[in-house]
């Protein structure tokens, strides 16, 4: 594309592969100013963030000290899934590391939060020797490949996990540079050429997701790139392939815009991976360089249409793709709980609050998946499934829960047990608003509204991020919760519950403390008008943007 190159661009470009001068400046325990841009940007394929205490940081100036600087060091977990001995790893790290916290992340995988800069290389190694990686977690590649959480044992699943795997694996940076950095490689005076991705990598980041129809936990279509399985009894006979999905977003620049993907083609069982690359050639070579606010993949198919994907993706791979059929009907289901796993064993779904796993909460999983080798397994809600239990074990691990006062799935409403929030403020630089830290009270108070319209029992999704750009995927649930300034928010209603509809905005610049009020005409609406069995996102979508604001008009004129 035409243009001045961006910033970020010009900063991978001579990066060296992604080397630049991270190694110096990590060195240091000299943590005045933060990183350099460079640094910075580089620092995010290895998996980590430079952030700040934005709590703290207009008295620290006041009394002319630095920011309170850390790093967010994130964990590549493909499918979610982890080892106990993983976990147990992981839990360590996070006292003698981190803040005392782990953070399960709305695309399965775990972050660290308060990692001072001396102890970030000892982090990202102790990370690798639990035979993880924090490389490409963050930056402008393919980030952590998601798919359902379920470990049901049958082929399909298994097939699903597999691909997750051999994604990740197959679409990782070829350099050397974050062994060299963090885990002293001895360094070759050669840089390594990048055959998929080149020297500047992708114009931005590039989510992958595959599913099963009856199990779209993994919002496939809010992915760059999905796969949905086509499967004949217990046989998989190809993959829809859905491209150009994103959430992120600008207030107030209708040219930035949250998308679902488009249906592209169809491929056979064994093309995951030659597709994915494909797709991933489509995004380097035609995504915009100029501009990172437009530099997705789903500009490009918005732009382009699908018929010119789907032939430039069958160029590359050099025969003609069919066209992809109607989508199937695409489900939810319930994770959470006890389930059968189908090999005599049992999981347990937990419901983790904004993914947030501290305290007593720590120290029950840590004795559970230590005592009995249960697996974890990070769900696409920010969850998390203790797997391979066995039956005679349900009663004592239920018991360890509750003795340590853990939430269990049948102590929730469904919509605090459906409710997503991003981390937002006080580190994440980006929010606008609070995120994680007022999602119990929005829950609250919307839970009182339900329950004053006799709704208390009905399955919601609500998902609050602290800015647009929508990590929690607000835009493709019943209800959006959109920072927009410190305290106020803006409302989006409409999406579906199965991912397959975006949501439109029904208020702007709404205070917190207003939200639930704000909903409640539309909620109230939906009681009282509602056909049989239709979900509020549904109801909003059929009565239209203008009717759902006008209700909210006639409340306020009353």
């Amino acid at each position: 594309m035409a243009g001045k190159p961006s910033g970020a661009e010009t900063i991978k470009a001579d990066s060296r592969a992604l080397r630049g001068s991270i190694a110096a400046e990590i060195a240091t325990d000299e943590v005045r100013g933060g990183v350099s841009e460079g640094t910075y940007t580089l620092l995010k394929f290895h998996g980590t963030y430079e952030q700040f205490d934005r709590d703290t940081a207009t008295e620290r100036k006041q009394r002319g000290e630095d920011k309170d600087w850390s790093f967010m060091v994130r964990v590549r977990a493909p499918a979610g899934r982890l080892t106990p001995a993983q976990w147990l790893a992981l839990d360590a790290l996070a006292d003698s590391h981190a803040d005392g916290t782990l953070r399960l992340t709305t695309r399965q995988g775990v972050q660290f939060h308060g990692i001072a800069r001396r102890d970030l290389k000892g982090s990202i190694a102790a990370i690798h020797h639990a035979l993880l990686t924090t490389l490409a977690a963050c930056g402008d590649v393919v980030r952590n490949v998601v798919t359902t959480a379920a470990p049901r044992v049958d082929a399909i699943h298994a097939r699903l996990e597999a691909e997750a795997f051999r994604l990740s694996s197959e679409l990782l940076p070829r350099s050397r540079a974050h062994h060299q950095i963090f885990l002293g490689e001895e360094e070759s005076p050669l840089v390594e050429e990048e055959p998929l991705y080149g020297p500047t990598y992708l114009p931005r980041k590039f989510k992958i997701a595959l599913a099963h129809p009856s199990d779209n936990t993994p919002d496939v279509l809010a992915n760059d790139l999905g796969f949905l399985a086509l499967t004949e009894g217990d046989a998989l006979t190809g993959w829809i392939v859905t491209v150009g999905g994103g959430m992120g977003m600008t207030h107030n620049k209708p040219a930035t815009y949250p998308r679902l993907a488009d249906a592209i083609c169809v491929i056979g069982p064994d093309d995951v991976l030659e597709t994915a690359k494909a797709v991933v050639r489509l995004s380097r070579d035609h995504g915009d360089r100029t501009d990172r606010k437009h530099a997705r993949l789903k500009y490009v198919v918005a732009e382009r249409g699908v018929d010119w994907v789907r032939d430039r993706l069958s160029a590359d791979l050099g025969r003609a793709l069919p066209p992809a059929p109607a989508l199937p009907r695409l489900q939810v289901p319930e994770l959470l709980g006890w389930h059968a796993q189908g090999n005599g064993r049992l999981w347990l779904g937990l419901p983790i609050a904004a993914g947030r796993v501290a305290g007593d909460l720590r120290v029950a999983l840590r004795h559970v998946i230590g005592r009995f080798d249960a697996r974890p397994i990070v769900t696409a809600q920010q969850d998390l499934l203790l797997a391979d239990i066995a039956p005679d074990d349900r009663g004592t691990v239920e018991a360890t829960l509750r003795a340590h006062g853990v939430t269990l799935a049948e102590d929730l409403t469904p919509l605090a047990r459906w409710a997503l929030a991003c981390v937002a403020l006080p580190t994440c630089g980006q929010s606008l608003a609070e995120g994680e830290r007022v999602r119990a009270p929005i829950v609250a108070d919307v839970e009182a509204v339900l329950a004053r319209h006799g709704l208390a029992g009905e399955r919601i999704s609500l998902r609050l991020t602290g800015c647009p750009n929508g990590c929690a995927r607000p835009y493709a649930g019943d209800i959006g919760v959109v920072g927009r300034a410190p305290g106020l928010y803006t409302l989006f209603v409409g999406g579906d519950f199965e991912g397959t509809r975006l949501s439109f905005q029904l208020a702007d610049k709404v205070p917190q403390a207003a939200i639930a009020a704000t909903l409640e005409p539309v909620v109230a609406a939906w009681a009282r008008d509602r056909q049989a069995g239709e979900g509020f996102g549904d109801f909003c979508t059929r009565i239209g943007a203008d009717a759902a604001r006008a209700l909210l008009a006639a409340r306020v004129a009353a």
